[in-house]
């Protein structure tokens, strides 16, 4: 039911009770309010750890030496050393291929845990738990797979208070030491499972929503083909478009989540202390009175203000580093493969049903 022009009551996929909030200015505005946290009033529900819990202005102060501006640019030689690896490989192989297999989920994984120091073989069981973790629909699954992430995350940093390296997590570990009751080891834990699932998760469903957005765009893979210097506005339509491949049922009301930490007035309605948010980020980047033909994409669009990595005090940390990566991959990919083409119908690809993140299973191309 609509309660007000741009905030309307639902229930999540898991059938807990919530505010939609939807459009730009509304959205925009419920981000860069600083009474809208990551912290939730039932912790042992689902996606508690995925959606936020704890101090959010600790967890940035603690992770902003990491994706400052001077650490990311040091890392664009190895980004595309990276890249350039994963390329080789889809050339040893035979087409077709699976692109998320291939290059959309191993680059984004082997980055951020080289960043943290999650150790990149262990990437198979982190990814399933993330899965697991990332179930709206299913809060016993999701609550299992937040468990196994917390259990792993604990092992590896007591193996880190052992044996420091120089990554995120033995600086984080380090601070703990410093200070243990400010920053206990499970809220080290929580900080770094947050990092390790958004850092790998979003950027590798971005690669593929990306892929199949130019591929199913002739005018706009060819405006990528032929200038090199579109590659960064290209990167900020993927981020703002909608994803070619719909959700099952049409379920588009996920969001990223957050709390009122106290009565919030807005549109016409009161947001109630403690109360779940779910802030479209879709519905704002579609806004028609901020963006104009927002349906079209279109790489060469000009004053591209998305939401995609959030704004004011949740925007995105790692969105440098998100950029790098996509700007690697879509500057070079196209370059490598020119003829590279799904292999199967856009109607075949299938979007994951009932996850917080969205993504598709598989990406089948041919070249």
């Amino acid at each position: 039911m609509v309660i007000g022009e741009s905030v309307l009551r639902t229930t999540t996929p898991a059938g807990d009770p919530a505010w939609l909030a939807t459009g730009y200015e509304t959205v925009k505005s419920l981000l860069g309010d600083e009474r809208m946290v990551g912290s939730r009033p039932e912790p042992e529900r689902s996606n508690a750890l995925l959606a936020g819990r704890g101090d959010h202005q600790q967890m940035r102060r603690l992770l902003t030496p990491a994706f400052s501006a001077r650490r990311i640019a040091r890392l664009r030689p190895h980004v595309r050393e990276l890249v350039d690896g994963l390329f080789d490989g889809m050339e040893r192989g035979t087409p077709p291929v699976d692109l998320h297999e291939a290059l959309s989920f191993p680059l984004p994984a082997l980055v951020i845990c080289e960043l943290l120091g999650v150790p990149y073989e262990d990437r198979e069981d982190f990814r399933r738990w993330s899965d697991e973790a990332a179930h709206m629909e299913e809060p016993a699954r999701s609550q299992a797979g937040q468990a196994a992430l917390m259990a792993y995350m604990l092992r590896l940093i007591e193996r880190k208070r052992r044996e420091p390296a120089v990554d995120v997590i033995s600086d984080l570990v380090a601070a703990s030491d410093q200070d243990p009751e400010a920053l206990p080891p499970r809220r080290v834990a929580e900080i770094a499972i947050r990092v390790l699932f958004t850092g790998h998760k979003t950027t590798a469903d971005t690669i593929d929503k990306g892929v199949l957005l130019l591929l199913t765009n002739p005018e706009q893979h060819a405006a990528v083909m032929r200038d090199p210097g579109v590659v960064r506005g290209a990167v900020e339509e993927i981020m703002r478009a909608s994803h070619p491949v719909p959700n099952p049922g049409d379920k588009q009301v996920f969001g990223m989540l957050r709390y009122a930490s106290d009565d919030i007035e807005i549109d016409g309605v009161t947001i109630a202390t403690g109360e779940m948010v779910m802030l479209s980020l879709r519905s704002g980047n579609l806004d028609e009175r901020v963006f104009a033909d927002p349906d079209a994409f279109d790489v060469t669009r000009e004053a591209n203000n998305h939401l995609g990595f959030g704004f004011g005090g949740h925007f995105c940390l790692g969105a440098p580093l998100a950029r790098l990566q996509l700007q690697t991959v879509f500057g070079t990919l196209f370059q490598r493969f020119p003829t590279l083409r799904l292999a199967v119908p856009l109607e075949e690809v299938r979007r994951r049903p009932g996850m917080l993140t969205g993504g598709i299973a598989e990406l089948p191309v041919t070249w």
